[in-house]
């Protein structure tokens, strides 16, 4: 008989279950100003502090403080709490027509706002986005890209530049630098890589910007675009989105329990940092220094961003079946919305007047923009995109068989 002891598998375990309180102590969360800021040309391996603490900037009271702490104009950063707050409420409004059967399925990012929009001030025009389902910040944030697009494709109108070919939330805009959504998990990072990589074969100054979850990091694309993005440099920047729940899974299922996500760009050979993704400031700071090494030809950086998805993961799901219902409540980084509002009240730039009257505004700009969208159809009852179009934008010149086949349909 053997002497040694049974094997058994360790499966991780959340630290909160519907009807218990979620202990949140396994963040391991840095004081604000507390992590150093490196040269942007810092080698890889002098970022693993990094990529274990976490870079925040604003501390309880909304002051800015430490070496992460951007030069921000104010008028940008009421910019932000504004595209914030309307991410927001056209999230919550998207999720009630759904509820109306106006659209089939939707995906809000509440309580990660602040990731893709501050993001987003980082990149310049041209600069290419490859994101996930829950990234609609970047393009609400500008200015050439209306909420009304967004609505027809959510609705599969008659207006719908997508024909209704793709999921609702799977945006696509070339002009805004806005890769076309994949339902497939992880695919993200390898596009941004092979991007980026071919931005820097044409001598061109674009770089890429690619957004996975906590739970596509399980996934064999992950790992390849990060052999990929060291091994040749590319100018790419590789956010990881720790929302702390893949689904129903909980990040630690996909590798998170006794390690950080951001640690596994170290070991590739990347630069890469653990960042509050609650903290708007922090998320610019981040962003804008990753940026900066991808166009100074220093290689690619992976930032982990440590937030919380306060909403289902999608209309299909109910998380009160396997979390907490008040864990949003309780979690240690708080709402940026809150954060960024806070700071900009004691900087004399905001008000709680001017808050309530904002959100009364967008709110309207909301409504009425859906009220538009409707004009051209919902999933409710229609109008819808021809049926004639499944035969359009295959080939150049639709061939005889299709073209029978058009005829037989009688569209």
């Amino acid at each position: 008989m053997s002497q040694h002891q049974a094997l058994r598998l360790h499966v991780p375990e959340p630290s909160g279950r519907p009807g218990c309180a979620t202990d949140f102590s396994y963040l391991h969360v840095s004081a604000a100003g507390e992590m150093r800021r490196p040269p942007v040309d810092t080698p890889h391996f002098d970022t693993r502090d990094l990529s274990y603490g976490l870079i925040r900037v604003l501390d309880h009271d909304g002051r800015a403080v430490g070496p992460w702490a951007p030069q921000l104009d104010t008028p940008v950063l009421r910019k932000g709490l504004r595209t914030m707050m309307k991410t927001r409420i056209f999230d919550a409004r998207m999720v009630i027509a759904q509820r109306q059967k106006k659209i089939s399925f939707y995906m809000q990012c509440l309580g990660e706002e602040a990731i893709a929009i501050a993001h987003a001030l980082a990149l310049e025009p041209g600069d290419m986005c490859f994101p996930t389902y829950r990234q609609q910040g970047l393009l609400l944030g500008r200015d050439d890209v209306t909420m009304v697009e967004l609505m027809n494709q959510l609705m599969s109108n008659a207006a719908d530049a997508m024909k209704g070919r793709q999921l609702p939330v799977m945006y696509s805009f070339k002009r805004a630098g806005f890769f076309s959504i994949s339902g497939n998990l992880a695919t993200q990072f390898i596009q941004a890589v092979g991007w980026a990589m071919a931005s820097a074969i044409k001598g061109d100054t674009r770089i890429a910007s690619g957004w996975i979850g906590d739970g596509s990091t399980a996934e064999a694309d992950f790992h390849t675009a990060l052999t990929f993005a060291h091994v040749y440099r590319a100018p790419v920047v590789l956010n990881v989105v720790n929302n702390q729940w893949a689904i129903s899974s909980f990040q630690a299922i996909a590798g998170g329990e006794s390690t950080t996500f951001a640690a596994k760009g170290v070991g590739c050979g990347i630069a890469s940092l653990r960042v509050d993704g609650n903290d708007f400031l922090a998320v610019y700071a981040a962003s804008q220094w990753a940026a900066e090494r991808a166009r100074m030809n220093l290689g690619p950086t992976l930032i982990e961003w440590v937030t919380y998805r306060a909403g289902a993961h999608s209309t299909s799901d109910d998380p009160s079946k396997y979390r907490p219902a008040d864990d949003w409540e309780r979690f240690p980084l708080g709402d940026p919305i809150v954060r960024l509002k806070t700071h900009l009240i004691g900087l004399g730039a905001w008000s709680e007047q001017e808050h309530e009257q904002v959100q009364k505004e967008l709110e309207a700009e909301v409504a009425a923009a859906q009220k538009e969208a409707e004009r051209h159809g919902t999933m409710l009852d229609g109008p819808f995109a021809s049926a004639a179009t499944m035969f359009d934008d295959v080939y150049e010149t639709m061939p005889a068989h299709l073209r029978a086949q058009r005829q037989q349909l009688g569209v």
